[in-house]
């Protein structure tokens, strides 16, 4: 493997390094191969990252050669930088190993041409969030900068900026499912433009497990003097590698459907069955679970639509392909609390089952792990006469006191009872707990639901009840351990069955609220 590693600390101190986390110890891979394109100024770039790596005292790897794409090597590192990368360059194992480096929650910093690379690959561009086009001569520009977002590559910036660049243009608007945080204003240069009112240049998001972050900037070998440019990509790596303290959830409600809801969620649509109508291409073997999905907002039957009914934001889930509206952040420590009702329509595969529905919670790792739809996680049943239920999707487990009456299978949840362990790790568990008791209004009536998550334990809370409290949340990670799980998206199912939800609300806790604490007294240690 041909790494130059940088192991020194350089002493000249910039004055513009940032100074929080420095003692943070990363293994970062700069990855500079091009098939197309080649800039000049890689050399410079890597002078520079090799620099900021020995500043904050970062194991910094250099690398041109594909073939240290593999799973096995990936997983050492915390961040991969793609500087001004181009063309197409990986065989379909490397991407394999790539998509794996992401769903084990890994960073990613892409730098320019960035989004130049790999133009026919789909998980890629969506990946990056958009494809490089063309661009006009290099310039001056103003950048309209997001200063409400506290994200660490845009610290210190002002609501405007000026930068001299290469201002890329793309072949399709910028996906929805990122988070802008730099834009260009278009009136401010001169040549080829994407001629929209729009045009992000820098963003960032979690996709398929991992943290992206994407900035424009970073063609010419002067921005790499710039000391924005060096914070910029510093907090940008800082993000990436998940060492950026995050601000904390507000204890006060947010709404997360106030405004556009596309700020808070995504879509993410699986494999249509091949009962559905109006979609080309179905298999017609398809059960619904086991093909190929329909993906990242790419929602053709609008399964999920946001409609104002009777003055509320409401979301219509009509059921018809199985699918999840997934949050853009991950959130820990936590009190949701949302408003459901079922709807009357049901679809294949569920014709003659209980409508069924759930939340998702500490959602982690790629897409579509679980029937190419879901994420791994733990569920909050939604299911027709089962409110409140558990089940442990693709990996996750966690501990319930309940009780197995005599003569049946399945476990019930039962305060103070014996704490036993639900599983999709390890198959002598069973992986479904049915809740303690029926707390669900008639069909057609809206029941408010709530989760309390703090520290590993949850609860699960139908029309103010608890009807069942969750502890030692935990889950399988990439390198096959089992650890906790205290956090990750949350995601609302689609499930066959047509549903509303309404008023969801979130707020940060720091400690478990004092009315549920006679459910965990005797199963919390600390």
């Amino acid at each position: 493997m041909k790494y130059k590693a940088i192991f020194t600390l350089i002493l000249i101190c910039f004055n513009f390094a940032i100074t929080h986390s420095q003692n943070e110890q990363l293994n970062v891979l700069v990855f500079s191969k091009t098939e197309a394109f080649r800039h000049k100024s890689i050399p410079t770039g890597i002078d520079f990252l090799s620099k900021m790596g020995a500043i904050n005292n970062w194991k910094m790897y250099f690398s041109e050669n594909s073939d240290d794409f593999t799973i096995s090597n990936l997983l050492k590192f915390d961040v991969l930088v793609f500087l001004n990368t181009s063309g197409n360059v990986f065989s379909e194992n490397q991407k394999t190993a790539l998509q794996g480096y992401f769903a084990a929650g890994k960073g990613f910093v892409g730098i320019h041409a960035a989004s130049d690379t790999e133009k026919e690959w789909n998980w890629f561009t969506e990946m990056i969030g958009a494809t490089f086009k063309d661009h006009p001569k290099v310039q001056s520009a103003t950048l309209q900068i997001n200063t409400t977002n506290v994200h660490p590559a845009i610290v210190g910036m002002k609501v405007e900026e000026d930068f001299i660049d290469e201002w890329y243009n793309f072949l399709q608007p910028v996906g929805q499912h990122v988070s802008v945080l730099a834009s260009l204003d278009e009136k401010s240069y001169e040549g080829k433009k994407m001629d929209t009112d729009n045009h992000p240049i820098s963003w960032y998001h979690l996709y398929d497990g991992g943290r992206v972050f994407y900035t424009g900037l970073g063609h010419t070998p002067e921005i790499y003097n710039d000391p924005r440019y060096y914070k910029h990509i510093e907090g940008a790596i800082f993000w990436a590698a998940n060492k950026h303290k995050e601000k904390p959830l507000s204890k006060k409600w947010a709404n997360l459907l106030e405004g556009n809801p596309y700020k808070y969620w995504d879509k993410y649509i699986g494999a249509p069955h091949a009962t559905v109508k109006g979609i080309s291409n179905i298999d017609p073997k398809s059960d619904g679970k086991n093909f190929k999905a329909l993906g990242l907002n790419n929602d053709p039957k609008n399964v999920f639509e946001f409609k104002t009914i009777d003055g509320e934001q409401v979301i219509h889930i009509s059921g018809e392909i199985y699918g999840a509206l997934t949050s853009k952040k991950e959130y820990e420590n936590y009190h949701l609390k949302l408003k459901f009702k079922w709807g009357d329509k049901v679809w294949e595969p569920r014709l003659l089952r209980e409508r069924d529905n759930g939340i998702l919670y500490h959602c982690t790792g790629a897409y579509g792990k679980f029937w190419n739809v879901w994420m791994q996680s733990q569920e909050f049943q939604v299911q027709q006469g089962d409110m409140g239920d558990y089940y442990a999707l693709s990996g996750t487990q966690i501990d319930i006191p309940s009780i197995q009456k005599e003569g049946e299978k399945e476990f019930d949840y039962l305060p103070n009872g014996s704490l036993n362990t639900f599983s999709s790790i390890e198959k002598k568990y069973p992986a479904h707990a049915n809740k303690g008791f029926d707390n669900e209004k008639p069909h057609g009536e809206w029941n408010t639901l709530e989760l309390i998550c703090f520290e590993g334990t949850s609860f699960h809370i139908v029309n103010g009840k608890v009807v069942m409290a969750l502890f030692n949340s935990q889950y399988k990670n990439a390198e096959n351990k089992t650890v906790p799980l205290l956090k990750g998206r949350i995601q609302i199912q689609s499930e066959a069955a047509e549903a509303f939800y309404k008023d969801i609300r979130i707020k940060g806790i720091e400690k478990i609220p004092s009315k549920y604490k006679k459910y965990s007294k005797n199963y919390i240690t600390h």
